[in-house]
C-alpha cells in the first residue's frame, strides 16, 4: 500500500455514491483525479451501502423531476459502459390521500413535464395490485420509470469505471487538513490535501463526505452548515409462503406511501420471501459515535399496524426479520448542497476558491449520483454546469448574505 503523493487536476475526497461518481466524471474526461477514503472501499459507516436504493422521478419539486430525466440516460450509460446490471427496472407507485398537497404536487409535475402517468382510485389500485389494500379516500399515481439501483454494486460499479479510465483510488486514507494557496508545477494555485498517509496537491478539491461534509466545513472555513446526520431505520419484513405477487417479475413496483408515516419499499428481490419496507427519517446522531442500532419499537409501532392493513394481511411477521441502520444527512430545506465551498465565513465569494463541496442529500439523492458526479466534475474543470438549476443548490441559502442577512428556513428533518 503505497503513501498518497503527487499532484493532480483534482482530488475528491469520499468515495460514496456521489465522489465515486465525481471521480468517473473528471476521469472520463482525460483529467487526472485522486479518490480519497478514509475507510475501507465500500465500507458500511456511510451513507451509500446496502443492498438497495429505490429511483423514480416522481417529485412534487419541478427541478428535481426535469433532473431525473438525464439521470435515468446516464445510470444506463454508466452499466453499457460496465457490462453488468445495478438498475432493476419497475414501475413507481406513489399512494396516499387524494388531499395530499405533496402527491397532488406529484401528479401536476407529471402533466407538466410529460410525464407519463396513470391516477388511479382505490378500486382501481386493488385490480392493479391484489395484494394492495388503501383506505377509500386514496389515490395511486404509477408511472413507468422506477425501480430497485443495487447500492454497493453501483458504488463498486462507478469505483472500477474510473480506475478504468485512469483515476487513482486511495482507501484507508483520512483527510486531515485541506489548505488553499499552495503553488502547483505550473506556478499557478492549488489546494494541498493532508492524510494520515501523505499528502497531495490539487488544482481543484471537492469534498463528497456525506455526513463528514459538514465537520471539514468547519475546519477548512469555519463555516457551520446546517447538514444533520441521521440514524435512520432498514426493515425487512416477512410475506406469505408462496406469495409472488411482490415481486417485480409479476409487477409489482417501488412505491411510496405520503402521510404519517412516510414510507416506501421495493418488491421482494433482495431476500427471497421479504418485502422492504422503511420509514423516511431517523434519529439525529453523530457520524463518528453512531450506535448502527435501528430503533425497532419505532419501526413496530409506526410500520407493522400500516403493512397488515394495507397488504391485506400477507405481511407475515408483526417484527421485521431483518434490520439495519443506514445514515443520510439531512439539510432543513431537503434540498442538495452542490457548490463552491467560500474560504472563509467572512469572505462568502465563491468565484476564486479552489474547494468545492456536494452534501445534505437528505435520503433521496443516491438516484441521481451520476447526474451529481456530472454536475460536479463541470464545476470542478469548467466552473459551471450547464442545464441545472443551481440556485437551488447553492450554499449561499445558509450562509450570510452581503448585505448581512440570513435566510431562515423551517427546519424539516422528519425525526422518529
Amino acid at each position: 500500500m503505497g503513501e498518497i503523493a503527487g499532484e493532480y487536476e483534482t482530488i475528491v475526497v469520499g468515495a460514496g455514491i456521489m465522489g465515486s461518481c465525481t471521480a468517473y466524471q473528471i476521469a472520463k474526461r482525460g483529467k487526472s483525479v485522486l479518490l480519497l477514503e478514509q475507510y475501507d472501499f465500500l465500507h458500511h459507516r456511510g451513507s451509500s451501502h446496502g443492498e438497495s436504493r429505490t429511483i423514480r422521478e416522481t417529485y412534487a419539486e419541478e427541478y428535481y423531476a426535469a433532473m431525473m430525466d438525464e439521470a435515468f440516460s446516464l445510470w444506463e450509460e454508466a452499466q453499457q459502459e460496465s457490462g453488468y446490471r445495478v438498475h432493476i427496472k419497475t414501475n413507481q407507485l406513489d399512494i396516499g390521500s387524494v388531499q395530499d398537497r405533496s402527491l397532488q404536487s406529484v401528479i401536476a409535475v407529471c402533466r407538466k413535464l410529460g410525464i407519463p402517468h396513470e391516477v388511479l382510485n382505490t378500486e382501481q389500485a386493488s385490480l392493479r395490485y391484489k395484494v394492495l389494500n388503501l383506505p377509500k379516500d386514496w389515490i395511486a399515481v404509477v408511472t413507468n420509470r422506477g425501480g430497485i439501483l443495487r447500492a454497493s454494486k453501483a458504488v463498486a460499479m462507478f469505483q472500477s469505471l474510473a480506475l478504468k479510465n485512469g483515476a487513482t483510488l486511495r482507501d484507508n486514507a483520512r483527510v486531515m487538513k485541506i489548505t488553499n494557496g499552495w503553488k502547483l508545477s505550473d506556478g499557478l494555485d492549488g489546494v494541498l490535501v493532508c492524510t494520515n498517509r501523505g499528502s497531495v496537491l490539487g488544482r481543484k478539491c471537492v469534498i463528497a463526505a456525506g455526513a463528514w461534509a459538514q465537520k471539514l466545513a468547519k475546519e477548512i472555513a469555519d463555516i457551520e452548515l446546517p447538514v444533520q446526520p441521521v440514524n435512520t431505520p432498514i426493515a425487512y419484513w416477512r410475506i406469505e409462503e408462496g406469495l409472488d405477487s411482490f415481486s417485480p417479475e409479476k409487477g409489482f413496483p417501488t412505491f411510496a406511501s405520503y402521510g404519517d408515516p412516510y414510507l416506501y419499499g421495493t418488491p421482494s428481490w433482495e431476500y427471497p420471501g421479504l418485502l422492504k419496507v422503511s420509514i423516511s427519517g431517523g434519529n439525529p446522531c453523530d457520524p463518528d459515535k453512531r450506535t448502527f442500532v435501528p430503533d425497532l419499537d419505532v419501526l413496530r409501532k409506526k410500520l407493522s399496524p400500516w403493512l397488515a392493513e394495507g397488504f391485506r394481511g400477507h405481511i407475515m411477521s408483526e417484527n421485521p426479520v431483518v434490520a439495519e441502520a443506514c445514515m443520510c444527512s439531512m439539510s432543513p430545506d431537503e434540498d442538495f448542497i452542490l457548490d463552491f465551498l467560500p474560504l472563509t465565513k467572512t469572505s462568502l465569494s465563491r468565484d476564486k476558491s479552489p474547494i468545492l463541496i456536494a452534501c445534505g442529500f437528505s435520503g433521496h439523492g443516491f438516484k441521481m449520483g451520476p447526474l451529481v458526479g456530472r454536475i460536479m466534475a463541470d464545476l470542478a474543470l469548467k466552473g459551471e454546469a450547464h442545464g441545472i438549476p443551481l440556485q437551488y443548490f447553492s450554499i449561499e441559502r445558509f450562509l450570510k448574505s452581503t448585505r448581512g442577512n440570513v435566510k431562515d428556513y423551517e427546519n424539516k428533518f422528519d425525526i422518529i
